[in-house]
């Protein structure tokens, strides 16, 4: 156990994640630079970095969890530049990215110019054959589409699969927004909240109307703006030292696995101030905590991990899955142990399979591709790792990274490994018509790990940071609230820490 100063302030992580680690890390820093607070991180797994995971073996990179980042999203690329990993940044290879879908058993691209479901470009969308006539018809209504009336209608919240219906039709719906949201949040867009999944889009409507209208104007502009900074030579982003939107690529990683950024978090923190293999089984309040009378020496809280070993703190920072946080908070406030609880989770597998040289001309040009619901096949997605980014298999060999599971088919995570790779292997044939055998497979599962957000999800959210107001030094972190991406997990994890440095003991 660490020793502390009378007048310092406890603050107790848990959960070992990116999110746990930012906030243990902006904690460390204030420390270091002479702010009176003490970090603690408490972790139940005897690693840190939570669902980042990267493996080498013979020259592959194999990303367990996930590979990247949105480079528009500036948290993680800032926090790895802060890192001194800033050299290690790697963009994604955007002039080879090409998107396939799976449809009536064969890959169509994803159509030139759309913007995830919004078309900016007329002749693509008119020739794609993944949209009958009727639903190339409805995109060219959508343009004219008026502002929804009331203030009611403009904050009402609803399912993608409904607003995507409304917007585009039904093929829009199945053949490319439902195996998008697939790929990235493993959710069903009948269940997932265009309010919080898809603000932007939802923001456009309330605004403009038409999404087509609100995306072409916001390109304009970006054009504009882009064309002003070049012409007075802004080398960064409003100073900020990132670069300029018009120069991001689509994703981001970091050359040798993005388990450097948990890694180099780690190595900025006290390790007499981590614990690992500590599960957490209940907190209470300590004799003095919130409503009583504390003394310049006093707990808020307690903490008691398996196996007998017990923690006191001032503050907690909750960066767990919201399951978890329920199941340790519900004995303090059932009402906000019950939202939380309500919060639901999607597992997911990765099946990563390298191959030798003179592979990967038998596989399309691009990224991969995508599986709707419709095609009935377990893969939802397979990434071409070795043209998304450089440095992730030797010259010449070839590393596909395929996705199971998810709300679609939760079951294939209890199948062996020898199983899963088998139907792997033969759903790549069958698509592909690729049947060679790979060097190595990697296969990994990450059950119950993805939340999800339902309709009623940004309410809810209110809701557990309303009722967040009675347990004083009781904070969130993570991918359940704001975000499921790496960026919204740092940015999420450092926001906790400072509002824990700021409450008043």
């Amino acid at each position: 156990m660490t020793t502390r100063q009378p007048s310092q302030k406890r603050v107790a992580v848990l959960g070992g994640g990116i999110a746990g680690l930012a906030a243990a890390y902006t904690l460390a820093r204030a420390r270091q630079a002479g702010a009176p607070v003490e970090e603690l991180v408490i972790e139940g797994r005897d690693r840190l970095g939570g669902v980042i995971r990267t493996e080498h073996f013979e020259g592959f990179v194999v990303e367990a969890g996930p590979d990247s980042f949105l480079a528009e999203k500036p948290e993680a690329a800032a926090l790895a530049r802060e890192l001194g990993l800033g050299d290690s940044l790697i963009g994604s290879n955007d002039r080879q990215r090409r998107t396939y879908i799976l449809h009536r058993g064969r890959l169509v691209p994803l159509p030139d110019g759309l913007m995830f479901l919004v078309p900016t470009r007329f002749w693509p969308i008119v020739t794609t054959p993944l949209l009958p006539l009727s639903s190339k018809l409805a995109m060219a209504a959508e343009l004219f589409a008026s502002r929804p009336s009331g203030s009611s209608n403009q904050d009402a919240d609803e399912s993608v699969a409904s607003f995507v219906h409304r917007h585009f039709g039904d093929a829009m719906l199945e053949n490319v927004a439902d195996p998008l949201l697939a790929g990235v949040y493993g959710g069903d867009s009948g269940a997932l909240s265009v309010r919080s999944v898809l603000p932007r889009f939802w923001e456009m409507e309330r605004k403009h109307g038409s999404l087509t209208r609100a995306t072409l104007r916001a390109m304009r502009q970006r054009r504009k703006a882009t064309a002003n900074a070049d012409g007075i030579g802004q080398p960064d982003s409003a100073g900020t030292g990132a670069a300029p939107r018009s120069a991001l690529p689509l994703f981001m990683t970091l050359r040798d696995g993005l388990d450097q950024l948990p890694g180099k978090l780690a190595q900025h923190l006290d390790k007499t101030r981590i614990y690992l293999g500590q599960r957490v089984a209940s907190i209470e309040l300590a004799p003095d905590g919130p409503g009583g009378m504390a003394d310049s020496c006093s707990r808020r809280y307690q903490i008691f991990c398996d196996g007998g070993v017990a923690f006191d703190a001032d503050a907690i920072i909750f960066a767990m899955p919201a399951h978890e946080c329920s199941r340790l908070l519900s004995s303090l406030h059932p009402t906000l142990g019950s939202l939380l609880g309500g919060i639901p989770y999607s597992s997911s597998m990765t099946v990563s399979l390298g191959y030798a040289e003179g592979t990967r001309e038998h596989l399309p040009p691009g990224f991969g591709y995508l599986v709707p619901r419709k095609e009935n096949r377990r893969m939802l997605a397979c990434t071409f790792v070795h043209r998304k980014f450089n440095y992730r298999a030797p010259e010449g060999k070839a590393l596909l990274r395929c996705f199971l599971g998810g709300s679609r088919d939760p079951e294939v995570l209890n199948l062996p490994d020898e199983e899963v790779v088998s139907l792997v292997r033969q759903e790549l044939k069958e698509i592909l018509n690729f049947s060679f055998a790979p060097l190595f497979h990697r296969v990994h599962r990450w059950p119950v790990s993805m939340a999800q957000y339902p309709v009623g999800h940004a309410e809810r959210v209110r809701r557990i940071q309303s009722q967040l107001e009675d347990l004083p030094g009781i904070y969130l972190a993570g991918n359940a609230y704001s975000g499921i991406g790496i960026s919204d997990c740092i940015r999420t994890g450092r926001a906790a820490a400072k509002q824990a440095m700021a409450l008043e003991t």
